[in-house]
């Protein structure tokens, strides 16, 4: 490119001063200001155009080159020091190498204060924003500086005085997470008094609605807590336990807030663990009462007393008021039942007292003191002891059956204690007295054999009733009662029936008995809060230990009514817990098992203390060694084992061995039978490692009958 590119020269500057202008078009006016055209024609055209036609008429560049700025008005056009052309704004504004317009700054007009000439006018306007207050947030802190007070001073009543004052009642569910949530990083101490506070505000503060939006507030929020509380799941669980026992939430809040969270969340961990490890717990009141430190410290007996001594003083004073400030004192809301029930016992044993006592029971009722389920439980519990009550006094029953219904129509006592106190009676005219009779003898039986943890004097009281059409009643009242107790009497009672099933009882009676039992599955949770996981685990216990078959469960489900809605979700929680997979070790031990070990643990046990016998031990120790694995179900393989080790061995110790089992009522006939049918019914794959497997086989089962280890009609192998 030419160095002059973009210039005039000036030969072509003379040229263009006499040049004569373009045809239509006048003069330019002189001023750089004034870009119009006087010629209305050219009005369309610019002064940059006008130039660019006179340079392409009468212009060439140097070279013969077109000059290359053809349609730019030179006076807009400037030269950089390196040769290249740059176009510019107007008024000489901008662009490389310029200097700008006039007046222009570099940057932004700063105004300085100190300048004698300011101007506070000339300040720019500046929105300033005002900080809007959020109610919750304000709420939130205030009861922070409650709860942080309550801690320290541990005055529920101005605690509770400070809350009403604060308002913002729809607010409520936040201050129960707060409560819970501050106290969960703190000693026992505060859980505490954040349990104590909350039983305090119910309903007097804070509605139920607010006490269960708050606990799901909480389990919802299990995974936050868990990044800074490590032990967050077993806090949280056993805060919805305590609400729980002391009645201010109820137990169906478990059930509904299982629905609504995501099962991979640590709110349904929650969840199990208060339901499994704490709710479903033996005494398990007493004991979450206790967990962090209690409010109490009285042992039951303790409790039983104050109650009695409160009773009596308020016989004496009659002073309503007080005697309900002393049960409230208590702080056992769990066990007021145990109120209601002396203070029926009491009225009917001072028939001059027992309007003071009805009287105390309606306000206590009425003041949402005693619970109506804990009423309902309270009245239960005496009818079941009514007969006994009766021998002490007479009228007891006459005087029981005309409280009922003046509890019921007062409104202090629930109607359902009507059906649930009439849930067992499976008979009616004659036969009614004889099943009176004998569910109160068979109570007796069972309160036995848990004691005791003998199944042969059990099934010897039994026969001798000589009611085997009552067989389903027995079973029903057997789970029944083991439900309300310890896991070792559940087990227990899981091992009667695995017995029972050999001994005495057909499978029919044990299907009847659970449809019996699940038809009042409903009415059995009154009193047990966890009745219907506790029934599934007993039906699917059964069918791990043979009692039932699998189809029996459609069987049961096929029988039960139509609107029995809890009894089918029982046995379809049984066939899922079946299903799972390693199903029947977890089943064996799902309250501890009798040994605590799997069946091939038990076979292993079994096979080891076998061996020690054989190789000189004592037949008394062997015994004990049998008994203390606590499955006397299982004592089938004991047989199996002991029969297959004595041909190995080609030694008859065994036998001395299964003999004293039976002379001590260790292993039943019925035990004996299975395993030799069991022998029997392997002995051709038993023949091929042992050649003389029959012979030896057949000698056992005659040594076996002469002895009445077997019955006559057990049959021998085919021989050939």
């Amino acid at each position: 490119m030419a160095s002059n590119e973009g210039f005039l020269t000036e030969g072509q500057r003379e040229m263009l001063k006499t040049a004569p202008p373009p045809p239509n078009v006048e003069v330019l006016s002189s001023s750089p200001k004034s870009p119009t055209l006087k010629s209305p024609g050219a009005a369309a055209k610019s002064t940059s155009v006008l130039l660019a036609e006179l340079a392409e008429h009468h212009v060439k560049a140097p070279g013969g080159g077109k000059a290359s700025n053809a349609g730019i008005a030179v006076r807009h056009v400037r030269r950089t020091h390196s040769g290249k052309h740059i176009r510019v704004k107007k008024d000489g504004a901008g662009g490389k190498g310029t200097w700008g317009r006039w007046l222009d700054t570099d940057g932004e007009c700063h105004i300085d204060k100190n300048d004698p000439n300011y101007d506070s006018g000339e300040e720019p306007y500046e929105l300033v924003g005002t900080a809007v207050s959020d109610p919750l947030d304000d709420y939130k802190k205030s009861v922070a500086s409650i709860i942080e007070e309550y801690f320290t001073t541990g005055d529920v009543e101005v605690a509770t005085s400070d809350l009403k004052e604060l308002g913002s009642t729809e607010y409520h569910p936040y201050f129960v997470k707060r409560l819970v949530s501050m106290s969960m990083d703190r000693h026992d101490k505060e859980k505490e008094m954040a349990s104590v506070l909350l039983s305090s505000l119910y309903v007097d503060v804070i509605n139920p609605t607010q006490i269960s939006q708050g606990f799901f507030m909480l389990v919802e929020s299990a995974d936050d807590f868990a990044v800074d509380i490590p032990d967050t799941v077993d806090i949280l669980a056993l805060f919805i336990a305590r609400a729980v026992v002391d009645d201010i939430l109820p137990p169906a809040f478990i059930a509904r807030a299982r629905k609504m969270l995501p099962e991979t969340s640590k709110g349904i961990q929650v969840l199990q663990t208060a339901e499994k490890s704490y709710l479903s717990a033996p005494h398990h009141a007493e004991l979450v009462e206790r967990r962090w430190g209690g409010s109490t410290h009285f042992t039951v007996e303790e409790v039983k007393k104050r109650i009695a001594d409160l009773l009596k003083e308020y016989v004496e004073s009659g002073d309503t008021v007080e005697a309900c400030r002393c049960i409230r004192k208590l702080e056992v809301s769990f066990f007021y039942h145990e109120v209601v029930k002396r203070a029926l016992v009491l009225a009917m044993e001072m028939p001059s007292a027992e309007p003071l006592i009805l009287k105390l029971l309606k306000e206590s009722s009425e003041e949402g003191l005693i619970s109506s389920s804990q009423m309902v439980k309270g009245f239960s519990r005496l009818a079941e002891s009514i007969d006994d009550l009766s021998l002490d006094i007479p009228s007891a029953k006459t005087l029981f059956q005309s409280i009922v219904p003046r509890a019921i129509a007062e409104g202090w006592l629930d109607a359902s204690f009507l059906k649930a106190s009439g849930e067992d009676g499976q008979a009616n005219g004659p036969d009614d007295e004889k099943v009176k009779q004998y569910k109160k003898k068979i109570v007796n039986i069972i309160h036995e054999y848990f004691l005791s943890d003998d199944i042969p004097e059990l099934i010897r009281s039994l026969e001798d009733l000589g009611a085997p059409e009552y067989n389903p009643i027995f079973l029903k009242k057997l789970i029944t009662l083991a439900m309300d107790r310890k896991n070792k009497e559940k087990e227990m009672a899981s091992v009667l029936l695995s017995a029972l099933h050999i001994e005495i009882f057909s499978t029919e009676d044990i299907v009847n008995g659970f449809v019996m039992l699940l038809e009042s599955a409903e009415d059995t949770a009154l009193d047990i809060l966890d009745a219907s996981n506790e029934l599934a685990l007993f039906v699917a216990r059964a069918v791990i230990d043979d009692v039932l078959a699998p189809l029996n469960l459609e069987e049961i489900t096929n029988r039960l009514p139509p609107n029995c809605r809890s009894g089918c979700e029982t046995v379809s929680m049984a066939q899922s817990l079946l299903s799972a997979r390693h199903a029947g070790e977890r089943i064996l031990r799902c309250w501890g098992g009798g040994t605590g070990w799997a069946v091939e643990d038990a076979k292993d046990k079994i096979q080891k203390l076998l061996e020690e016998f054989e190789s000189g031990g004592v037949i008394s120790e062997a015994c004990q060694c049998i008994r203390d694995m606590g499955m006397s179900f299982f004592n089938h393989e004991v047989v199996k084992k002991a029969l297959v080790m004595a041909m190995e061995k080609k030694n008859d110790r065994m036998l001395d061995l299964l003999q004293e089992c039976f002379n001590e009522g260790l292993i039943t006939i019925n035990q004996m039978t299975k395993g030799f049918g069991r022998i029997k019914d392997g002995l051709d794959d038993l023949a091929l490692d042992i050649p003389n497997a029959k012979n030896k086989f057949m000698f056992y089962v005659e040594h076996a009958k002469e002895r009445g280890w077997l019955l006559p009609s057990f049959g021998f192998p085919d021989a050939s």
